[in-house]
C-alpha cells in the first residue's frame, strides 16, 4: 500500500553534519496517488512534521506550499502534488535518521525517504529561545516555566498528603467495618471529619481560583491551542505531456524483478526518454539517461537508489504524438529489503508509482502509473 498512497520526491536535505543548535532544511515534494488504497484513511486532514528517534532534533518551522504548517491541513486533493520546507535544529549529539513525514487521521504516518544527520557538541548547550508577540524573551522554550510547574505540582502533593495522613492515623478498616456490622453509619462521619473535609475544600478552592487570578495578571494575553484546520491549495497542475498505461504487471519472487508492459503516448512537443520509476521512496533510473542520473540530490540516501537501475524494452525517445508499447523491468534486492511485496499476500494486489520522462532540452515530464499486479513464482520466458 505503500507504493500507492504518498510518492515524495526532490527531497533534499540541506546539510548532513550540524552542530546542537545548528539549523538546517529539508525540502521536497509529494504526490497524493489518484488510486488511493481503501485500506486507508482518504487524506482529508494532514500534518506535516517529521520523524526522528526521540528528541534528537528540534523543529522551528514548516510550510505546505509555502504556507505555514503549524496546525493541520484539510482535504488535500489525490492525484496532486505539494511541495513542503522545515526548518529543524540539532538538539542531541549523536547520528539520527530524519524522515519527512505526512501524517493522516484515522492511518498515522506515512514516511519519506530518510538520511543520516550528524549531530555534534554539547546536549546541556542547547537553547530554544523565542520572543512572545507580547514582546516577552524567553531563552530557553523546554525550560521555560518549569519552576512554576515544580511549585503547583509540590502544593497540590502536600494537600493530598495532608489529607491522606488525616485519615490513616485513625482506626481504618477492621474498627470501621464493625461499626458497620453494627448498623452505626452516623458514627463513621464525626464532625471532627467534617470539619476537615471544609477546611480542605476551601484550600482546593482557594488554590484554584488564586492560580486563575495570578495566571491572568502574569499573562493578560493568552492564545488558545489552535484545533481550526488550514486550507491550502496544490501546486499548479503541469501539462500531461504523457500518459502511462500499464497493460500488465509481474512480479518475479525469485529475482526479486517487477516485470512491466506499458504503452506510453508523448502529448508533448519534444521527444520523451524514460528516466526513472520512483515508488515507496525506492528510485530506479535509466542509467544510460545523463539527465535521470543528475536528477539524484547528492544528498538523497544511496540505499534507497537502486543499484542495478531500470531496463527498458527500447531506449529510442518516444517522439511527439506518437504512442508506443514499452517493457519495464525493475529488479533489485530492496523490493525485499523495504518489505514492499505485501501484494504477494495482500486482497488487493496492485501497485503504483511515479515514471519519469525527460526532453532533450532536460525538462521533466512526471506521469503517475499503477494497476493489478500478479506474483510469479517461476522464472518468466
Amino acid at each position: 500500500m505503500r507504493t500507492r498512497t504518498v510518492q515524495f520526491y526532490d527531497v533534499h536535505f540541506s546539510k548532513t553534519d550540524v552542530k546542537v543548535n545548528e539549523r538546517f532544511e529539508l525540502t521536497g515534494k509529494f504526490r497524493l496517488m489518484e488510486d488511493w488504497p481503501d485500506a486507508v484513511t482518504p487524506p482529508d486532514i494532514v500534518f506535516v512534521s517529521s520523524v526522528s528517534p526521540g528528541p534528537t532534533i528540534a523543529r522551528v518551522e514548516t510550510y505546505l506550499n509555502g504556507e505555514p504548517a503549524r496546525q493541520s491541513f484539510a482535504k488535500l486533493e489525490l492525484g496532486r502534488d505539494y511541495d513542503f520546507r522545515m526548518v529543524l535544529e540539532g538538539r542531541t549529539p549523536g547520528s539520527s535518521h530524519i524522515h519527512p513525514s505526512i501524517s493522516i487521521k484515522g492511518s498515522g504516518p506515512l514516511v519519506g525517504p530518510g538520511q543520516w544527520i550528524n549531530i555534534s557538541g554539547d546536549a546541556h548547550s542547547f537553547a530554544f529561545p523565542i520572543k512572545t508577540m507580547t514582546g516577552l524573551q524567553i531563552d530557553d522554550l523546554q525550560t521555560f516555566g518549569l519552576t512554576n510547574a515544580i511549585g503547583w505540582h509540590v502544593a497540590w502533593l502536600a494537600v493530598a498528603a495532608a489529607w491522606l495522613l488525616f485519615w490513616l492515623v485513625r482506626p481504618l478498616f477492621l474498627p470501621r467495618w464493625l461499626v458497620l456490622q453494627k448498623g452505626r453509619e452516623d458514627l463513621l462521619v464525626s464532625l471532627r471529619d467534617t470539619g476537615a473535609g471544609i477546611i480542605v475544600a476551601a484550600i482546593v478552592l482557594g488554590m484554584v481560583f488564586g492560580g486563575y487570578v495570578r495566571a491572568n495578571q502574569e499573562y493578560p494575553y493568552n492564545v488558545p491551542l489552535q484545533s481550526g484546520l488550514n486550507k491550502v491549495a496544490p501546486r499548479p497542475a503541469s501539462p500531461a505531456d504523457a500518459e502511462v498505461k500499464v497493460i500488465s504487471a509481474t512480479y518475479e519472487v525469485p529475482g526479486r524483478s517487477m516485470r512491466l508492459a506499458t504503452r506510453i503516448t508523448n502529448k508533448g512537443s519534444e521527444p520523451l526518454s524514460i528516466g526513472e520509476l520512483t515508488t515507496a521512496n525506492i528510485r530506479f533510473l535509466n542509467q544510460g539517461l545523463p539527465a535521470a542520473v543528475a536528477n539524484v540530490d547528492p544528498t538523497y540516501p544511496r540505499d534507497l537508489v537502486a543499484r542495478t537501475g531500470l531496463e527498458l524494452s527500447s531506449d529510442t525517445p518516444i517522439n511527439p504524438g506518437e504512442t508506443r508499447e514499452l517493457r519495464v523491468e525493475a529488479t533489485d534486492a530492496v523490493w525485499e529489503l523495504e518489505r514492499l511485496v505485501s501484494f504477494l499476500t495482500d486482497v488487493d494486489s496492485k501497485f503504483g508509482g511515479l515514471l519519469l520522462l525527460y526532453t532533450p532540452s532536460g525538462k521533466r515530464v512526471i506521469a503517475e502509473m499503477g494497476g493489478p499486479i500478479v506474483p510469479v513464482f517461476t522464472e518468466l520466458k
